[in-house]
Order: C-alpha cells, then structure tokens, then sequence
C-alpha cells in the first residue's frame, strides 16, 4: 500500500501500488516523495517514471482516509505534486486505465504525459460537490486548453485518453503509446534526459480568444444546468482565475473555493451517499472471499417493458440472454422494443453500428420453457400477481438445469412465499430492477431466509458486471425502495382528489429538484402496477386509504406508454373528465395547491419507511441502502441532506403527523390533512443525472469540433 522504486539503465521507475485503483493515501504520498528524493540523489539516475500498478494509474484521493489526519498529513498531495515538479530531473508520468482526481493533478505536476490509448481522464471531485483542490483548475486549462478543461471540470466525466491527444494545441499529453506503456514511457524519458530548462504547466498560459463573453455565456448556461448545486459554479470561476489570476494567486483561489464547498451541505450530502453507496454493496456474512456460480447464459421470462430492459443489459455485458414468452406476437413486440432503443442510441451516436449487430446476435427468444434448461441465471419479470409468479417458479423448478440461480423481478411480494413453489428455495433471490430497466441504476437484491451465500454472492457480483448499484434487502413488503414510493404515491394522489392536475404535481415536484414527478414516472413505469398493489393493500391492509382518482384512471386504461394512454395527458382536459366526475360523486370540493410542502416534511413522508425496514433488521449496510435507493432509484436531488433524516427521527416526527420512526405500518394510515400539500417526489427516474449527461454531451461535442478542427488544418 505503498510505492515501488527501481531503476531501469538511467531511468528510475516510481510505480504506484495502493489496490484497487492506487489512491493518494498517505503511505503512497511518502513512499513516492521518498522515490523522487532518491532519485534526485543518485547521479546514474537521468529521468524518472511515475506510472501505477494494476489496473489504474491513479483514481486520487484515498478513500480510506477521508476525514482521517492522515488525509492531510505531509506530505499531503500539494507537497507531493510540489516536489515532482521541482525535482531538477525530467519526470514522466506514464499514465494507462484510469487517472482521475488527484493522480491527474499528480500527473499535471509531471514534466511530461504519455498515455495509453483508452485511458480514462477526469477530474470527478463536481459529482462529491467539490472542485479539484490540489491545482487542476489551474494547471488542467494550461495543459489542454480553456474550453475543453472547463466542460472536463464542471461535467465531472471521463475522457478517454486519445481524444485529449487530438485537442489542437494541447500540452496535457506528449505522446500515445502503443504497446508495452512503460516501455514507450522509458524510451520517452531517455529521450528528454538532458533536456533543459524542464516544462512546468504552471508555466504555460491559459488563454482564451474572448474570455470575457466566453466565461458569461459558461455562467448563465451552467448556472441554469446546476441550478441548487454550487460546485459547478465555483469550479467555473476557479477556471476563470486560472485566465485572469497569475498561477499562485489563482491557486490561492481554488483552495478558498475548495474549502468553502467542503461546508456546504450539497457536498456533505453528496459524500454522505458516496460512502454509503459503497457500504451497501457490503454483506456482512457474506466475505468477498465467498465462492461464485458462473453465469455463462441468461434466461429472462417476460419480453414487456420490464424483461427487454432487463434483457438489455445483459447484452451489453457481452452475455447471451434467451428472452420468453408465450406468445409470438408479445415476443416480436419486445425484440421491436430492444431493437428500437439501440437504433435510436446508434442514431445518437452513443453506440456503434458493429456494437448493436453484435449485442443483438447475442439474444434468442423462445416460446418453450426447456429453451431455458441450460440458463445458469433465470430472471422471471411477469406480472405483479402472486398466482402468475407461483405458475411460473414451478414451471422452472422442473427445467431449469442444478445450480441454476431462479430469480423474481417482484417489486412487493414476498420472496420467500415465491422460493416456496419450489424444491431449491436456496437458489431463489429476488433481483428488483427498477423502470426502465435498461437505464436506471438501482438493483435491489432480496434476500429470502433460505437464499445461499454463494447465490447472494454471485448475484452482487453480476450486478456490478451490468453496471447497476446493487443493495440488498430482506424480505418485507416492497422491500426498501418501493415502501419509500408507496407513501408519496399515495399523497400525489389525493391532491388529484383534492382538484391538481397530474401537470401541476409533476411541475412542482420536478421544480423542487427532482428528475421527474410521479405521474411521470407512473406512465414510464406502467401504472397498472401501482393499482394491482393498491388492489392487494384494498384486502390487506383495508383501513389503508388510497385516492380514488388514480384507481379512476386505471380504470380507464390509462396505463402509460405502455399502452399509449398517459395520465398526464388526461386530467385537465375538456375532454377527459373523469375525475372531475368523481371528485363530484364523492363530494369532494376542488381546490389546488400552489406550492409543495416542506422540504423536511416530503423527506420524512418519504423515508419513514425505509427507517424503519432498516431498523428492523431487512435492509443491509446499516444506513447505506437509503442513499442508494433513493438517489438510483427514484431520484432524489443530491443536494438534500441525507443524513438528516436518515440520523433525525425528530425531522420525521415533526413533519409527518402521525409517522413515528420505528413505528408499525399502521401508524401511516391516517395523515392530517396539511400533511396532503405535496409528498416528496422521486421518481424512478435516476439521480438528477440529466444536467450532468449533458454536460458531459458538451464535453464530447467541444473536443470532436476540436479534433474536426486540427483535421482540416491537416495537423
């Protein structure tokens, strides 16, 4: 966990080796300025090479020390940086995988840069709700230029390594080598051995052809994007400094920037959910040391809006999938379904022609259940129906070959009933992607009593393989995410009773910093599901209220895209009055509300629930499934303070009437009535990704114009 030094002829070789991704922790900070001193001391030494080991050059900051005094103990990454670019030999960063954060700054402190081809650049510290702190607003506008480095920062996202090369202009790499990169790097440095004087981009200067309206227009559409989130704008003006300030002074500014971010509670809640998300992937009986099944072939049955989602995703891991139903014409409608949402991202440029043809040789379709016999995973995502699953798990306990792991889509029922229908309960999981599943991140994992480790196991690690945030669950009615969205739902839905329009809720909600309102989400996710679970809850639980207008709706079928009949479009027209109707018949008096309730109180509606799963022992990591669940997977802003509900039990009490963290499910029947001015709304619509992804957009459009640019001039 530290920093390796050898010599190879005249070139001193620092690799850095802190797994898994070679963070900046204070052992590597000292073992690699220790490296530097001895090179510098060692007259057979000409150049150095700085490059990780593993599978990163540097992912920056170690993690593990956040909050720690080793995370500022000298050296820290200022005075490490400070000592590379002093040292009186050349210094060679060989940069490959990923270099992010801090080992970018590291390596923007080098003399020079070579990359392998494919490398992932960025500077990411927008998406904790920070800026770079260690120079790379200052030093990363000199290296690449103003524009590109602006849309690198505020965006956050990576940049492979080749298209950086092609910037016109660009010092941030010398050279992309092909093939062994630290011998191309070796080569490199005996070639600029006696070089002198050595380059320092702190040196260079960050010009801009009209900085002035450049820097306004960046102001008035990043402060638009960002809108409750403040890095983004700090980080823009730190990269003003860095056109308008001499380098010390316009470091002097990005420290002030960085450490007036470190207090805001956007960047406390950002790193709250960071940490958390990442001890949701934790089991705590279950060690990282626990066996794996393969998985070779995917089996998903059902090819409606929820199995070619998910289906989707396993071709894009490289794995074939065999996706079934029972009727052809259902079936020819879902491969329509997959084969329009990658032509539409091949039109969009996000994927290549050869990458669809390949993902879609991977899927096969089948209308017989022995076509699954030789599935090393089978994920049933049918309808939402207790007697539909039942059919289903026995039907797969008789084909599905030994070992194979049987997996439910259930959003509410319970795993351990389904895992019942069969004669291996050890090899049922619930696996709860959620709408649409080809997008959202979130993937709760249900754990039933009889679940085996090496099944949980397994399944967490194919998670990770699809690019999903996967958290695990016991078995509790609709889990942990969807008895969060339960409870807004229901609030959403008297304000239909009480005379909003589904417009008007969305429009608030999404105002308030939400990805998207929950009629929204309704009609992207389906809304028959909603009202097959209120149906149920109308026995179960039958002092449970629910509004009569979204039954209405149903009623009607307006079920959502799904079947080209939205809510949304519906309340409020002349021509639909079905709800005005009802209001009338159940004597209700219309009247609409203007403006959402309390941030606090739509929190405390919307977390309660899953305070209290946590409590009771069914939602896994301690405090980390709430973040993730509710940032993955029904988009609440990011710049809410997570853990003051998640640590406040008061906040709950306050503003949710009768809700009592801790309490039974009972004490959510009856809601005063102020507590039906706006619920808060997340909607499974991701975490508020839409500015960022568009940012990123910018990012990639600015550097191909630049690389459209040098082609023409024929450099």
């Amino acid at each position: 966990m530290s920093a390796n030094y050898e010599v190879r002829g005249a070139i001193a070789v620092i690799t850095l080796d802190n797994p898994p991704v070679n963070g900046l922790g204070f052992a590597t900070r000292k073992a690699a300025a220790e490296g530097i001193e001895r090179a510098e001391a060692d007259p057979a030494v000409k150049a150095v090479v700085i490059t990780g080991a593993g599978k990163a050059f540097s992912g920056g900051a170690d993690i593990r020390e956040f909050g720690s005094p080793k995370a500022m103990a000298e050296p820290n990454l200022l005075s490490l940086i400070a000592v590379v670019e002093n040292c009186s030999k050349p210094v060679v960063a060989a940069v490959h995988t990923v270099c992010m954060g801090g080992g970018l700054e590291l390596a923007l402190g080098c003399h020079y840069r070579v990359a392998a081809p494919g490398a992932k650049i960025a500077l990411p510290e927008v998406k904790l709700g920070l800026l770079p702190g260690a120079g790379g607003t200052q030093r990363l506008p000199r290296a690449l230029g103003v524009e590109p480095a602006l849309n690198m920062i505020v965006s956050g996202e990576p940049v492979n390594s080749e298209m950086l090369a092609q910037v016109p202009g660009q010092q941030l790499f010398q050279k992309i080598v092909e093939g062994d990169l630290l011998e191309g790097a070796i080569a490199y440095a005996n070639e600029v051995a006696d070089k002198r004087p050595l380059p320092k981009v702190r040196e260079l200067k960050a010009r801009h052809a009209n900085p002035e309206a450049f820097f306004q227009f960046a102001r008035n559409m990043v402060g638009g994007m960002s809108k409750n989130f403040p890095a983004p704008l700090r980080c823009l003006e730190a990269v003003a400094a860095s056109v308008n300030m001499k380098f010390d002074d316009g470091m002097k500014a990005e420290r002030e920037g960085f450490a007036a971010l470190m207090m805001t509670p956007e960047s406390k809640a950002l790193r709250h959910a960071f940490f958390a998300e990442r001890a949701a992937s934790k089991i705590g009986d279950v060690p990282d040391s626990t066996p794996q099944r393969e998985i070779k072939k995917v089996g998903v049955i059902g090819a409606g809006t929820m199995g070619g989602g998910i289906s989707m995703n396993f071709l894009n891991a490289g794995i074939p999938v065999t996706i079934l139903e029972t009727k052809q014409e259902a079936l020819d409608r879902g491969v329509a379904t997959i084969k329009k949402n990658y032509e539409a991202q091949v039109k969009k440029g996000k994927l290549k022609e050869d990458k669809y043809q390949q993902r879609m040789a991977l899927l096969s379709t089948t209308l017989d259940y022995a076509a699954l016999g030789d599935a090393d995973l089978i994920i049933e995502a049918v309808f939402e129906e207790i007697g539909v699953k039942e059919a289903v798990f026995k039907k797969l306990d008789e084909v599905a070959k030994p070992g194979a792991i049987l997996a439910s889509n259930t959003s509410t029922l319970d795993v351990d009933k389904i895992a019942s229908f069969t004669q291996r309960p050890q090899d049922v999981v619930g696996m709860h992607f959620f709408s649409p599943a080809n997008v959202m991140k979130l993937l709760e994992v249900v754990r039933g009593k009889a679940t085996a480790k090496d099944v949980l196991a397994t399944v967490m690690a194919i998670g990770k393989k699809i690019k999903k945030t996967a958290v695990v669950s016991g078995v509790c009615d609709g889990f942990i995410g969807n008895r969060m969205i339960e409870q807004y739902s229901r609030q959403a839905g008297f304000l239909l009773d009480e005379g909003c329009s589904p417009q008007q809720v969305d429009k608030a909600v999404e105002k308030f910093g939400f990805a998207m309102g929950p009629f929204r989400m309704g009609d992207l996710a389906g809304n028959d599901i909603g009202w097959a679970i209120r149906k149920r809850r109308y026995v179960e639980k039958p002092n449970m209220k629910y509004s009569a207008s979204a039954d209405r709706l149903c009623e009607l079928g307006r079920y959502g895209q799904k079947t080209g009949a939205l809510v949304r479009l519906c309340a409020g027209q002349a021509r639909c009055d079905p709800l005005a109707g009802g209001r009338r018949d159940a004597g209700q008096a219309p009247r609409c509300h203007r403006h959402p309730g309390p941030p606090d109180q739509r929190r405390g509606d919307r977390a309660a629930p899953g305070v209290r799963a946590g409590q009771r022992g069914r939602a896994s990591a301690g405090r980390g499934h709430r973040p993730a669940r509710l940032r993955r997977g029904h988009g609440l802003p990011d710049r809410l303070r997570l853990p003051a509900v998640a640590r406040r039990p008061d906040v709950l009490r306050r503003h949710g009437g009768s809700v009592q963290c801790g309490a039974g499910d009972e004490a959510l029947r009856q809601e005063p009535q102020r507590r039906r001015q706006l619920l808060a709304a997340g909607a499974a619509a991701g975490a508020p990704g839409g500015r960022r992804q568009e940012l990123q957009r910018l990012t990639t459009d600015t550097l191909r114009r630049a690389a459209g640019r040098m082609t023409r001039r024929g450099s």
